[in-house]
């Protein structure tokens, strides 16, 4: 996995991790209310604390309680403040599908683009400032390569620069001036345009943002990258140098996809749900032409889920064209026509409607290394044939 360590952090954490990263109270607003113990509520109350009393006393940190988990790089931070760390050690690059939780508005909820609860292909990585370059450019590299793979070319690069007028931005001028030329050098490597946006960067650090436009031309932020020096130094991180003396990393955010589900959204309309082969929920579809060769249509499936195809069969008594008619509807890319002359030849008559060099009368077996080679390959279907 890139050299990662794969973890998996707690949904929900300690009030006072969220206050030492800055996230609690200043964000509230767009967070789960504390979950605070029954017992110290009931105390609470019997000394007569009002709601807004109680509220008051947990962002001062007078009472404790715990937060669903609004984003995962404090726990992957103490991960890595778990043990010491040498300056050959760097960079440790932890990665988790970890699921986060807003509260997002209810005019503000979108089917999957907008919801409270999403996964996040996130990664955080602790390395040298020098290694910040090399580090920021295998993330973009990792961003390049989902996006290549889906197809998904129509999109732009900006890079979020701090405004030197604003008082927001935490950390040292020449640590930012170096994050920032960093980022634009790495987005060179990019091979697209970029646009320089001062004033976008995170308080903690300037980022790079993927911005992807959908089949109707809306955009979506998805893929990012982010440089941060407030978070090891709100958590006191440390490694020990060549010198033998204690220095702060740096921290970069880093998730291609953003979140799981608004990918899954925009991806269902980059596609408009005609996902190629490797990616379709329903691989192959087999269609017998009458119910006598219902059994040897599920043989036929038993091979191909054997060598983990996503398979079906239409075994429904309807007529051949009602069931092209489905398969089409359904947008399943492969289907397998089965007739009375195929089964005695111990052939199917392939169509692909991601492949075209799929099609024509094959045995199931030669179909089957075909089909494997093409879902190997990942291949994307012509959007002109598939027009």
């Amino acid at each position: 996995m890139a050299d990662y360590d794969q973890v998996f952090t707690p949904h929900i954490g300690k009030l006072g991790l969220y206050r030492t990263s800055g996230h609690f109270p200043y964000y509230k607003d767009s967070q789960f209310p504390p979950i605070v113990d029954p017992g110290t509520v009931e105390r609470l109350a019997t000394e007569g604390c009002s709601c807004s009393e109680l509220s008051n006393q947990l962002d001062s940190g007078e009472v404790d309680g715990y937060l669903l988990k609004p984003m995962n790089c404090p726990m992957h931070i103490k991960i890595f403040d778990s043990q010491p760390h040498s300056y050959r050690d760097l960079p440790v690059r932890l990665a988790e599908f970890g699921t986060v939780y807003r509260w997002e508005q209810s005019g503000e909820l979108n089917g999957l683009t907008r919801v409270r609860g999403f996964t996040q292909d996130d990664a955080h990585l602790f390395c040298t400032e020098d290694q910040i370059g090399q580090e920021i450019k295998g993330c973009l590299d990792l961003v390049k390569l989902v996006f290549n793979t889906l197809g998904m070319s129509d999109y732009r690069v900006r890079i979020g620069l701090r405004d030197p007028d604003a008082t927001k931005y935490v950390g040292d001028a020449a640590k930012w001036d170096k994050a920032e030329a960093a980022l634009r050098d790495a987005a060179q490597t990019l091979d697209v345009d970029y646009i320089e946006e001062p004033g976008e960067a995170a308080f903690y650090g300037p980022k790079i943002d993927f911005v992807v436009k959908d089949v109707i031309g809306r955009e979506w932020q998805l893929g990012t990258v982010q440089v941060d020096y407030n978070l090891p130094e709100r958590f006191d991180l440390t490694y020990i140098g060549a010198d033998n003396e204690k220095h702060r990393p740096v921290m970069l955010h880093r998730a291609p996809f953003g979140s799981m589900e608004r990918f899954c959204g925009v991806l269902i309309e980059h596609f408009a749900g005609s996902f190629p082969t490797w990616l379709a929920p329903e691989q192959v579809r087999i269609l017998p032409m009458n119910d006598d060769l219902v059994p040897q249509a599920r043989e036929i499936e038993k091979l191909l889920k054997a060598a983990k195809i996503r398979v079906t069969v239409d075994a429904i008594a309807d007529k051949l064209g009602a069931k092209i008619r489905k398969v089409h509807m359904d947008k399943v890319p492969n289907f397998l026509v089965l007739g009375k002359q195929e089964a005695e030849e111990g052939l199917v008559k392939v169509n692909s409607r991601a492949n075209k060099a799929l099609e024509g009368l094959k045995t199931p077996a030669e179909f089957m290394g075909e089909l494997l080679q093409n879902i190997a390959d990942k291949t994307l279907p012509d959007p002109k044939e598939d027009a």
